[in-house]
């Protein structure tokens, strides 16, 4: 049996209204795309609060590390995910 090699991900996205939003994927580009422009699967807090930029991620290995660490970031208080999104800026042209 064939391992799985997908890398899973744990993401803040800034949204138009400066508000951030934590989520959980396997793809980042295609995840990214959905929150600002389908509305059947973006995330229902996203849609009105367009564009979203991702700001942060982390990578992993496996699924429940991933969701894991999107619980522990969504307990933090604004001002900690400010801090957090600092540690490891995305730098996007």
């Amino acid at each position: 049996m064939a391992k799985n090699t997908a890398k899973h991900y744990c993401y803040i996205l800034r949204c138009a209204d400066d508000t951030l939003y934590t989520g959980y994927t396997t793809d980042l580009k295609r995840r990214l795309t959905e929150h600002n422009t389908d509305d059947k699967k973006g995330a229902r807090y996203t849609r009105g609060r367009r564009p979203c930029n991702l700001v942060y991620f982390e990578e992993f290995d496996n699924k429940n590390d991933a969701m894991s660490r999107e619980w522990h970031i969504k307990q933090l208080s604004r001002s900690d995910k400010e801090k957090l999104i600092e540690t490891l800026p995305i730098v996007t042209s």
